[in-house]
């Protein structure tokens, strides 16, 4: 018991900071812009660390993730929509404090359990399949996930909630149409609580057991089902896990924006956090941290200095040159803390920034391959 509560500790003392920090009006001095860039930033990085449990741990592919996302967000969305009709009677365009703040936790467990049955749907079958054949599936399923959510009916008025059962309500998610007038909880507190969680959830589980043999099948599946891991049942796990937590991000989405549109979460969705999961390291927490921060912001500081039409070409062209001379990512699979550790982290950080004759190499060499197919 004593182990249990020392490892609580952290968590509730991060969160302690945070709640003081809202309470005391902290989010508001960045400014209305800003505080909605952090809380795009932290959605994100939930959202990335999610992905980073399968694709990062044990070495899958995939490129679906955009479907739990939307499951979770419509869920969400719905609990706190009818919810707050169904408790109070009339809809507010923000919850009342207190049980509408239990109501929201409820609502974003819900979204991430929701999101995690499909994900266990989805993984015992497909997850005993690997590299392309995976990511064709997880790819139909997003697919198939986003063409159910437009085929729904309009959303219920006040009126309309009282003629129909509590389960028959997710049957009006308002299909091709936006899913409007969903109360906007999400705020700084909340977005950096879930941070909090997610971070430790997966910064323990890559140092515990079951971490470990994610890894050994991520490294070599055949030698790890040699030494006794059952590598489709930890595949399943991390399936499971990571679609928990797309859910939840989903939630804290649906919640901020206040409406939802299915095609918020088509495959560029999905891309968006595998460059995450990539730029920053497959593998390292704070690496996919430091991605979701650069890929989310880089957008509104762009916009900031008037280069909002050449976004997508920045961006693209930092990631090729960020491929060529770095393709394991930010830090690999190595943590930012271990990076800056003594001297081998001195080794190892020299080694991820190199020099600039060694940057100038690599561009030329890609260049003169490029050049010379």
């Amino acid at each position: 018991m004593t182990g249990t509560l020392k490892g609580l500790l952290p968590i509730a003392i991060g969160i302690a900071i945070l709640f003081v920090f809202q309470a005391v009006g902290g989010p508001s001095m960045f400014g209305a812009y800003q505080e909605d860039a952090l809380l795009v930033i932290g959605i994100n990085i939930v959202l990335g660390l999610s992905l980073n449990i399968v694709n990062g741990f044990t070495g899958q592919f995939s490129i679906g993730h955009a479907g739990f996302m939307a499951l979770g967000a419509y869920a969400g969305g719905a609990i706190t929509y009818y919810g707050a009709i169904k408790l109070w009677g009339s809809y507010p365009p923000e919850l009342p404090p207190g049980t509408g703040d239990l109501l929201f936790v409820v609502a974003l467990v819900c979204a991430g359990l929701v999101a995690a049955g499909a994900g266990y749907l989805v993984g015992l079958p497909s997850l005993r399949l690997r590299g392309d054949y995976l990511a064709i599936v997880t790819l139909g399923f997003a697919e198939i996930i986003r063409i159910i959510i437009t085929q729904t009916e309009p959303v219920l008025s006040k009126q309309e909630v009282s003629q129909h059962s509590t389960l028959s309500l997710f049957k009006y998610l308002g299909g091709k149409s936006i899913f409007d007038r969903i109360p906007r909880v999400t705020n700084f507190f909340w977005v950096y609580s879930v941070v909090l969680i997610v971070i430790v959830v997966c910064y323990r589980l890559k140092q515990s057991t079951h971490g470990r043999a994610m890894l050994s099948v991520r490294e070599n599946e055949i030698a790890a089902e040699a030494m006794g891991v059952h590598t489709t049942r930890f595949k399943v796990r991390a399936f499971v896990m990571a679609a928990f937590f797309a859910g939840v991000a989903g939630g804290l989405y649906a919640m901020k924006l206040g409406n939802l549109d299915a095609n918020r979460f088509d495959f560029q969705r999905s891309f968006e956090s595998i460059v995450m999961v990539v730029l920053g390291g497959m593998g390292s927490i704070s690496g996919v941290c430091l991605a979701a921060v650069l890929v989310t912001y880089a957008p509104y500081l762009l916009r900031d200095v008037g280069l909002d039409q050449y976004r997508m070409v920045i961006y693209s062209l930092s990631l090729v040159v960020l491929m060529v001379v770095r393709p394991q990512g930010l830090f690999g699979m190595h943590e930012a803390w271990t990076v800056f550790a003594g001297e081998a982290g001195r080794r190892r950080w020299q080694s991820f920034i190199g020099t600039p004759k060694r940057w100038y190499l690599g561009v030329r060499a890609y260049a003169r391959k490029v050049v010379g197919t």
